[in-house]
């Protein structure tokens, strides 16, 4: 996932560009062929936010013909929905979508986080026919995994998002229609899960992502209800996944700039302070830079925070702090993968540059990655595969291959081929005249031409 906290946009999230009148499936279904086949993208009849979703799907090496892969045997079904934050919310979301679904002869289904489906409930034979698309609980379909669908993309996208027939990546999906919420951690704003409503032709109407985004605000409503809020005199620090950090204290939910945001993960992660020259070193890649620079962007933070938060001599905040990335941390030192995992909503501020935050970055993803390696869980590493972070990360995908049931192994297989192939093809490139020279390479593959950067 990329770093981002859209909530605050929620007046828009009903907008031309996320709610759209059902579009001609004759002419969208013969833009997909187009683009599988290929590769041109026709806009129109392509909504944009349609395109884009079959852009990144086509990038995370989905087949068009595929169907999504059943991860979780019932055992295993049934310890996910008993851990997962979004249980406690089912009876309300039962409450308002129930009916509706089994009346209509729709479905209602709950994701988590990584888009596995943890219930799909509603009409028996809607459910019946769900099942030859895989629709059914403990599959994956997050957009990486089952391409464009409303669950999987409003994930991707962290918005409400309404998905018609032919708009679906995978042809064995493209005669449904379905519209789906993410839902938050009301204290923390994490990304929980997603929350759908899937059926036929009846569901193209606006007032289906309406109704979905309702239903999504009131498991919200019952999760804040149901938890405590955080202390008053904690600071919580939200930095994974996300280019720009959330900051909650004093009842404030403030979103910092790119600067602030490092500066805050270094002093986070230095409790007891450090001096404005230790500072400087782990902010700035550029020597030149001075600490008049550094002391107005300290500065203007503390105007932002107050100076009862922020301290000198040395810098170092005046209360304790709730890092998401500290807390996987701990996890991971626990042995509590799977929660840590489960914390982990992506690199630690995935744009930044700053040496500090560099090597927390890469210190933290790399022991997540070797414990996952060492613990050789299927589910854990399909979790870190099928992830924007994961999804070109070829050892991890080997170590998928080697872990899944027989049954499940040709896609996973399939994908590896074609990452090994991709990577091979930019080695090719890079290893001629014109790579050995240095600098970007025209005909380089996508991965070659990122290199070891972090996703963002």
């Amino acid at each position: 996932m990329t770093g981002r906290d859209r909530r605050p946009h929620r007046e828009a999230e009903l907008s031309d560009a996320w709610a759209a009148a059902e579009p001609d499936a004759g002419a969208v279904r013969r833009a997909h062929e187009a683009f599988t086949t290929r590769g041109r993208m026709e806009l129109p009849p392509v909504r944009p936010l349609v395109a884009e979703s079959w852009r990144r799907s086509a990038r995370a090496r989905v087949s068009p013909d595929g169907l999504a892969g059943v991860e979780l045997d019932d055992e295993e079904l049934a310890g996910h929905r008993e851990g997962h934050p979004l249980a406690v919310a089912m009876p309300v979301i039962r409450e308002l979508m129930g009916a509706y679904a089994t009346d209509g002869e729709h479905l209602l289904a709950v994701c988590d986080a990584s888009g596995r489906m943890l219930w799909v409930e509603g009409h028996p034979g809607t459910l019946r026919r769900a099942r030859a698309m895989n629709f059914v609980a403990g599959a994956r379909w997050s957009e990486s995994a089952a391409g464009t669908n409303a669950p999987g993309t409003a994930i991707a996208v962290d918005r409400p998002v309404q998905v018609f027939t032919a708009e679906h990546f995978q042809r064995p999906v493209q005669a449904w229609t379905c519209a789906a919420a993410p839902v938050h951690d009301p204290h923390t704003g994490r990304l929980l899960g997603a929350v759908d409503i899937t059926g036929g032709d009846r569901l193209g109407h606006p007032h289906s992502l309406a109704f979905v985004q309702a239903v999504a605000r009131a498991a919200e409503s019952q999760l804040a209800l149901a938890g405590p809020a955080p202390a008053a005199d904690r600071i919580r620090l939200a930095a994974l996944g996300r280019d720009e950090a959330v900051l909650t204290a004093a009842g404030r939910r403030l979103r910092l700039s790119r600067r602030h945001s490092e500066i805050l993960v270094v002093l986070a992660h230095h409790p007891e302070g450090v001096s404005g020259d230790e500072l400087l070193v782990r902010l700035y890649e550029d020597e030149s830079i001075t600490p008049v620079t550094l002391r107005a962007e300290l500065s203007r933070l503390r105007g932002l925070l107050g100076p009862e938060l922020l301290r000198s001599r040395p810098y170092r905040l005046a209360a304790a702090v709730d890092a998401d990335f500290a807390t996987v941390d701990r996890r991971l030192r626990s042995g509590a993968l799977a929660a840590a995992l489960g914390e982990y909503a992506g690199p630690l501020l995935p744009g930044s540059h700053a040496p500090g935050v560099v090597r927390l970055r890469e210190r933290l993803t790399d022991r997540l990655r070797a414990a996952l390696l060492d613990r050789g869980d299927p589910a854990l590493l399909a979790d870190w595969t099928y992830s924007a972070w994961g999804e070109d990360d070829a050892e991890m995908w080997r170590a998928l291959t080697a872990a899944v049931p027989a049954a499940q192994r040709p896609p996973v297989l399939a994908r590896l081929t074609a990452l090994d192939e991709e990577l091979s093809r930019g080695a090719d490139v890079l290893a001629g005249p014109a790579g050995l020279a240095g600098g970007p390479v025209e005909g380089a593959t996508r991965l070659q031409r990122r290199g070891p950067q972090t996703r963002r």
